[in-house]
């Protein structure tokens, strides 16, 4: 009896994973063969100008003056550097054909999405959960829409749900080969996005919380560490021989700050007036120096005038969990944000709810979600960077699904007799 259930759990979740692909493969086909700005998903001109620029020997530069501050035919450290490395990899294979990147991208990357929700959910709660969780993601419209765009938010999203299915597992099992897979897939997350790198000690934190009982040697919690250095290190030295300059790994956590909370923006956020120039008298300077100039400009407009910073941050908060249309974005904008995220919503929250009685089991979960969240609240609101939160909140709204089915049951049950 057991194994017929393992049996047709497994046939279920490959059933789950090839719709994932199948659902995919034609909104790869439809983006197309080329590059072109489209709503909420501008970035994959630059990472594919980027990609270019490498096959074509001038490295991490653009041939004209570049968004936000990058004059042309500099070397630039504001974008991720291994995304275009990726698709760089993909053009020198099969000739520049963006669409094999992202048919490959949506294909791997959506599969390993809906099968690491699957993993977690069935480690913090039952394989069932973890099924419902999987189908949930799978035909989620915003993972649909980005699986395939050329960014760095399926990679970002299939690392981060892969740290954390491993922390998960390290609390049960904290062997070597672990800690130094979870350093891996923490250190190449933080290439792909380096605002994950402020949770790593939190994650950290509560490993060794948990596992402070269990005679781990201490140097194991160092391990994760010292890789995540050691993959940074290079782009850190890149960094210094281009700019003289110490620039860990990118430019832009700067002018993310300054731009997102300039005195122009007031108390409301507004997607059309987040683009800031630079300010004249920091013209000249190289990327380093004005990530340290920004920032420090950024902090001084929130000391300035701390309740207006409230303010607005209450507002990016509006903007971060939208899930109404709006006049100002695309149809295709609106229907994605109240199909997808708007029609899950209610269930994440009561999954949320319904995960306090049993609350150790979800901690990691509730650590990322909180610092995630909090990081781009109080910077750079964009939806696009919810996505992570909104994978692992696919959990949670299947313990909801579960439980309506069961209250359901038991209600339908109770009508049997009349």
């Amino acid at each position: 009896m057991l194994n017929g259930v393992r049996a047709k759990n497994k046939q279920l979740l490959t059933l789950i994973l090839a719709a994932a692909v199948l659902i995919r493969i034609p909104i790869a086909l439809l983006m197309g063969d080329q590059v072109t700005v489209l709503p909420g998903i501008h970035d994959q001109v630059s990472y594919d100008a980027l990609a270019s620029s490498l096959l074509d020997g001038r490295g991490y530069s653009f041939t004209k003056n570049w968004y936000p501050f990058t004059p042309a035919n500099t070397p630039t450290a504001h974008w991720s550097f291994i995304y275009p490395l990726y698709l760089a990899g993909i053009y020198a294979v099969t000739g520049y054909h963006p669409l094999a990147a992202r048919l490959l991208q949506g294909i791997v990357g959506g599969a390993l999405i809906c099968l690491l929700v699957y993993l977690i959910g069935r480690r913090v709660v039952d394989e069932v959960t973890g099924l419902v969780g999987a189908a949930l993601a799978a035909v989620y419209g915003y993972f649909i829409y980005y699986n395939v765009a050329l960014m760095t938010e399926t990679f970002f999203i299939v690392l981060v749900l892969f740290s954390l299915y491993l922390g998960l597992e390290l609390k049960e099992k904290p062997v070597l080969a672990r800690w130094a897979l979870l350093g891996l897939a923490l250190g190449v997350a933080g290439l792909l996005r380096q605002t994950v790198l402020l949770f790593v000690p939190f994650l950290l934190l509560w490993l060794f919380w948990e596992l402070k009982k269990s005679g781990v040697h201490w140097w194991y919690f160092a391990v994760p560490i010292v890789i995540i250095v050691l993959l940074i290190a290079p782009w850190t030295i890149r960094n210094y021989v281009v700019y003289h300059q110490f620039l860990p790994l990118n430019s832009n956590a700067g002018y993310a700050l300054y731009a997102s909370n300039h005195p122009h923006l007031g108390t409301h956020w507004s997607n059309d007036n987040i683009v800031v120039p630079v300010p004249d008298e920091l013209a000249g300077q190289n990327e380093a120096e004005l990530n340290r100039a920004l920032t420090r400009k950024g902090l001084e407009f929130i000391l300035a005038d701390p309740g207006r910073y409230m303010r607005l941050t209450l507002d990016k908060t509006l903007e971060y969990f939208k899930f109404w249309p709006s006049s100002d974005s695309s149809r295709i904008s609106n229907l994605n944000r109240v199909f997808s995220f708007g029609l899950y919503l209610p269930f994440m929250l009561l999954g949320l709810y319904l995960s306090f009685s049993r609350w150790r089991n979800f901690v990691p979960l509730y650590l990322f979600i909180v610092i995630h969240t909090a990081i781009h609240l109080l910077s750079w609101p964009s939806l696009r960077y919810r996505l992570p939160v909104d994978a692992v909140l696919m959990v949670f709204a299947g313990i909801t699904i579960l439980e309506l089915a069961k209250q359901l049951k038991t209600w339908r049950r109770g009508l049997s007799p009349a």
